[in-house]
């Protein structure tokens, strides 16, 4: 029987990566999302190419109500979900504590910690009955260092990194796994967003080094989940190699 997994924020970047990889491995995908048409679009790709059944549900992580409902609302068969990746998530503005948007702000921690926490909870519920299953959180490098003008977005991710350590203990007793995995620089749509679509600024941001990829992080998620069932990777934190923390790069030519 094929297993299952559940991939929040599947319509770009590490979600549609990680629902990309796991098919291709013979997972059955719930996919959701917020973009309706990239959704289904993903979900009938899948389904033609690696011959898996894929679950499309459209809700916003932020609203705890759309996310009770559609999980409330599984079909019995999908409720056995063998791993969670809690990756929607978000940056929005780079700026000074004194010169940011409170609306910014407003919207990356409902989303990037309140999101978390419903959809986290809820699918929780269902591996207890189980009495397994895995929950992979999206956290950040930028979750274990604070850079500048990184305030908000940099709290929100060490609030994951608390609230993975929380679940993991509180979640021992039903046997379920808990990982937090922290990426460094990515070339996804993140800089496209956090820029509010300034293409070049966001491009900007990997001048001189080559990035992770979302099938870079996609890769690390399907190996933290497919390791045997008394191993879990608890945290893990995974950059490109020229980059060493969330503040140095080497940027400079590669040598001959």
């Amino acid at each position: 029987m094929s297993k299952i997994i559940f991939i929040t924020g599947a319509t770009s970047g590490f979600g549609e990566a990680a629902a990309r990889k796991f098919a291709a491995e013979g997972y059955n995908c719930i996919i959701n999302g917020r973009r309706s048409d990239r959704l289904q679009q993903l979900a009938d790709e899948l389904t033609s190419t690696h011959q898996v059944e894929i679950l499309p549900l459209v809700f916003d992580v932020q609203d705890e109500q759309a996310v009770n409902k559609a999980i409330d609302s599984l079909p019995e068969k999908w409720k056995a979900i063998d791993v969670l990746f809690n990756n929607a998530g978000l940056a929005l503005g780079r700026d000074y504590f004194d010169e940011a948007d409170m609306g910014d702000w407003t919207r990356m921690i409902d989303t990037n910690v309140k999101g978390v926490l419903f959809v986290g909870q809820a699918v929780s519920k269902l591996m207890a009955k189980r009495g397994k299953g895995h929950i992979i959180n999206m956290g950040s490098i930028a979750g274990q260092e604070v850079y500048e003008k990184g305030n908000v977005y940099c709290a929100s991710k060490f609030a994951v990194d608390a609230i993975s350590k929380g679940m993991r203990i509180d979640l021992l007793r039903h046997g379920i796994k808990v990982t937090c995995i922290n990426p460094g620089a990515a070339e996804t749509e993140f800089s496209l967003v956090r820029f509010k679509g300034d293409a070049g600024t966001a491009a900007s941001i990997y001048n001189g080094i080559k990035p992770l990829s979302g099938a870079d992080v996609a890769d690390v998620v399907f190996y933290c989940s497919s390791l045997p069932d008394h191993v879990c990777i608890n945290d893990l934190s995974i950059t490109c190699l020229r980059q060493a923390n969330t503040v140095y790069f080497n940027r400079e030519p590669a040598k001959p």
